[in-house]
């Protein structure tokens, strides 16, 4: 058996739902997938003694699943008052609208065909409920609309997509940038270096108790991903197709359409930097 401290990120273990940190519970979705991982995260945070709560990404639309985020937040003694999305991905968003008809919330998301209410989500935003504050860090990529959500007084993340709790994650081409993608990775390892940010709460997989540890691993996976598809076409590879059945040998056939959207992402990014 593999000890978690020794994997990148440093997994806390077996993904459940219940607490994850003093602020944030999480309510794990019926939804897994060789995609989803162990199903959506769906994330309950609020201040400690208050009644309020957010809730970001009520996952599927799957009604046993959002009713049981509501009966989780009750039992808690607490409202959910508001309900924020990570990104548009039906497994993150597909369930908001009817989430919002149970609690009576806005939605709030940077896409503003996601938003049920006026307000959006964008760069230097602060979200403050019940005395909890979110910080919102735009971190495109995985998505062009992909946000993560800093929780200060916890020093955690919640990425979304944008960091997982196991393996890595696609960029969604061609919705999603590999330039974007790597400058949001830098961005959130800042919050490491510059507000001590060390827990990584993802939208699917379990808690990363080392979120530094975690940057760094999808940064050196992309560099490497990145020089083995330059490789790949040198060697006469030039179709994505192509690329990925050479690249990607490693990984299961069922996984193939999703890297084929990164080898696309990443494609793209070495003929922009005329490389290939």
């Amino acid at each position: 058996m593999t000890d978690a401290a020794a994997l990148p990120g440093q997994p806390r273990g077996l993904v459940t739902s219940g607490p994850a940190t003093e602020r944030a519970v999480n309510v794990l979705a019926p939804n897994p997938s060789a995609m989803t991982l162990d199903g959506t995260n769906t994330w309950l945070l609020f201040e400690p003694g208050s009644s309020l709560a957010v809730a970001v990404d009520p996952g599927p639309l799957d009604e046993g699943h959002l009713r049981h985020v509501i009966d989780t937040a009750e039992k808690l003694g607490k409202r959910i008052a508001l309900t924020l999305l990570t990104h548009g991905h039906p497994d993150h968003a597909e369930g908001a609208g009817r989430f919002a008809e149970l609690t009576g919330t806005s939605v709030r998301a940077l896409d503003p065909a996601l938003r049920l209410g006026d307000e959006g989500l964008g760069e230097g935003d602060a979200v403050t409920v019940g005395g909890l504050e979110l910080r919102v860090v735009p971190t495109p990529g995985h998505t062009s609309d992909s946000l993560s959500f800093h929780l200060p007084a916890d020093r955690a993340v919640l990425t979304g997509d944008t960091i997982l709790g196991r393996g890595t994650t696609m960029v969604a081409h061609p919705d999603g940038r590999l330039g974007d993608y790597l400058d949001s990775l830098r961005r959130l390892r800042s919050l490491t270096v510059d507000d001590g940010v060390h827990t990584v709460l993802p939208g699917h997989g379990p808690v990363l108790e080392d979120a530094q540890g975690a940057v760094d691993f999808y940064l050196a996976h992309r560099a490497g991903r990145l020089a083995q598809v330059e490789a790949a076409v040198a060697l006469g590879h030039r179709t994505a197709p192509e690329v990925v059945a050479h690249v990607y040998a490693d990984v299961h056939r069922s996984l193939w359409p999703a890297a084929e959207l990164s080898v696309r992402a990443q494609l793209e990014y070495l003929r922009e930097r005329g490389a290939i």
